[in-house]
């Protein structure tokens, strides 16, 4: 069976049960290449390539509106998107049969596409950032057989543009941007520089609003949301999608996507693990996987980090150690609109830099009166496994050791024997260099013992509960096994009188969660001591 013939389906039967079984228990579709890497649209459909179907949200934007901001983290599929809008709006009308816009789309109409695309290369000066803004127009003036009256003006240049391609085509240009705000994030570790780009990029987008006579449609993506006054104060009349919930899965896939489109690559490979692995990005509507984790996956038939390994969170894992963040915090973390949105040169809350990079997503909404507030946790195991493997390394200071020790608290856990923890523990302080304690601000915050053990924990990729909550309170740590339930509480020795961890766990009948579940319950109690910069107190207690 064709991919076309899958997504061609009205959206409406799609939610039909017996439909779906019907697709599912049907002979099997013969299987397709696989798209990795691909953010052309006419190669994706001109070669035999899986492809998910968009166009549907696409024609539900054009017929909404004009202007759009859209933020996503990195390959999620934005150069694509853009792509694909553009051969739309140029009328390459075979690229487009059998999928949900064509029957509805007026070809007859073709519309100049001006393209910028930021993404390639580091741009390390303002001089650079002028050169890149007049190669990029230059190669657009050239398609539309233009030449600029001044071609070292780069405001004047696309202004005069964005007009001459509406005027000599008799249709108002559509202006595609892609990766918007690449050259401030490559610079945010220079202050000064990447106020300067900023400046140079906010007065190259303030043209598209100075011209909105000559323009049709205007989409810009980028991995970050600057605030408008910042990088927008020109274009004020753009219409941000980046959490509007209809919106949600206009990049990535859904499971509705991975069921039908990719129904021939799930031999031999385990959906729930997979989608506990890779699923889980939301913008508060439908969850989607991050498609460059789902095409590896597929190619290579085994569980790795993808997506993680493909990028370097060295500034944000510098920034997160200078703020003492407690790693805990990292999977319940909350956070407003207004807060999310204030994502600047200047200030960059670490919030807003987890979320908008992909690190945080949202779990949940709450909501009093007109304010709403949201809480934040890790999208999926991949995510959290990774970056907790990278925080646990600076944590400790030494890589090579905390990659060693985790194997052998990983021994540890497949013996299902806590009792080695202890001496574990032990090993895994003392193996912070000294200097360590004293250089690293991060060393200094009070809850830089227990985001230790978290992040070593939580690399494993293992089911792991920070501030678990029950009616008696919150438990500090829940480690979930396969055969048994682990629950931790941890104290200051100094500030603490010994068995007081234990003794809460204990107390406040915090096993009483995961008695129902008839798993064997083990409470542990840490003390952690500031003064000696170790582990001063274990005490452990099962429960049948």
């Amino acid at each position: 069976m064709p991919v076309s013939a899958v997504v061609d389906f009205p959206m409406l039967l799609l939610d039909h049960p017996l439909l779906i079984q019907s697709i599912r228990t049907a002979a099997p579709m013969s299987r397709r290449k696989l798209p990795i890497g691909i953010q052309t649209f006419a190669k994706m459909r001109e070669v035999d390539y899986y492809y998910v179907d968009k166009t549907g949200f696409i024609a539900r934007l054009i017929d909404e509106g004009s202007f759009y901001f859209l933020s996503r983290p990195r390959r999620f599929g934005k150069s694509l998107l853009l792509d694909t809008i553009g051969e739309l709006f140029a009328g390459n009308e075979p690229l487009f049969r059998g999928l949900i816009i064509h029957p509805d789309w007026d070809w007859s109409l073709r519309h100049p596409v001006i393209r910028l695309s930021f993404g390639g290369g580091v741009v390390r000066s303002r001089e650079q950032l002028e050169r890149r803004i007049r190669s990029q127009l230059g190669r657009n003036l050239s398609a539309l057989h233009l030449k600029c009256p001044d071609p070292l003006d780069n405001i004047g240049c696309f202004e005069w543009l964005i007009e001459q391609a509406h005027h000599i085509s008799g249709q108002r240009a559509v202006v595609l941007v892609d990766e918007y705000d690449k050259p401030i994030l490559d610079n945010l570790s220079r202050p000064e520089l990447a106020r300067e780009l900023r400046d140079g990029l906010r007065n190259l987008y303030s043209v598209i609003k100075d011209r909105e006579a000559d323009v049709r449609f205007v989409f810009i993506t980028g991995v970050s949301k600057f605030s408008r006054v910042s990088l927008f104060s020109g274009l004020n009349n753009l219409r941000d999608i980046t959490v509007s919930p209809s919106y949600s899965a206009l990049c990535g896939y859904t499971e509705k996507d991975v069921e039908t489109v990719f129904a021939p690559e799930w031999q031999d490979l385990d959906r729930e693990e997979i989608r506990l692995w890779y699923n889980g990005y939301n913008w508060l509507g439908d969850a989607v996987y991050n498609p460059f984790d789902l095409l590896l996956l597929f190619q290579e038939r085994e569980l790795r980090s993808y997506w993680f390994e493909t990028g370097s969170p060295s500034g944000l894992i510098e920034l997160l150690m200078q703020r003492g963040i407690f790693t805990p915090d990292l999977s319940q973390t909350f956070a407003d609109d207004a807060l999310l949105s204030s994502f600047d040169v200047d200030h960059i809350a670490t919030e807003a830099l987890l979320w908008q990079t992909g690190y945080l997503t949202f779990a949940e909404t709450q909501r009093i009166g007109a304010r709403a507030r949201y809480r934040l946790t890790y999208p999926n195991l991949e995510v959290q496994s990774a970056l907790n493997d990278v925080l646990a390394k600076a944590l400790l200071g030494n890589a090579s050791q905390a990659s060693r020790l985790a194997g052998q608290l990983q021994d540890i856990l497949q013996a299902g024997d806590p009792e080695p923890l202890r001496a574990h523990l032990h090993s895994l302080f003392a193996a912070i260099p000294h200097h360590w304690h004293d250089n690293a601000p991060i060393a200094h915050y009070e809850g830089y013992w227990a985001s230790v053990f978290y992040s070593h924990l939580a690399a494993l990729g293992l089911d792991v509960i920070a501030e678990d909550i029950t009616h008696q309170g919150r438990i500090d740590l829940t480690l979930k096994l396969a055969h048994q339930i682990w629950l931790f509480d941890f104290k200051v020795a100094e500030r603490s009188p010994p068995g007081s961890a234990l003794r809460q766990l204990k107390d406040k009948g915090y096993a009483d969660k995961y008695r129902a579940l008839g798993k064997p319950i083990t409470l542990i109690g840490i003390a952690f001591s500031e003064q000696q910069r170790q582990v001063a107190g274990f005490e452990l207690e099962r429960l049948d």
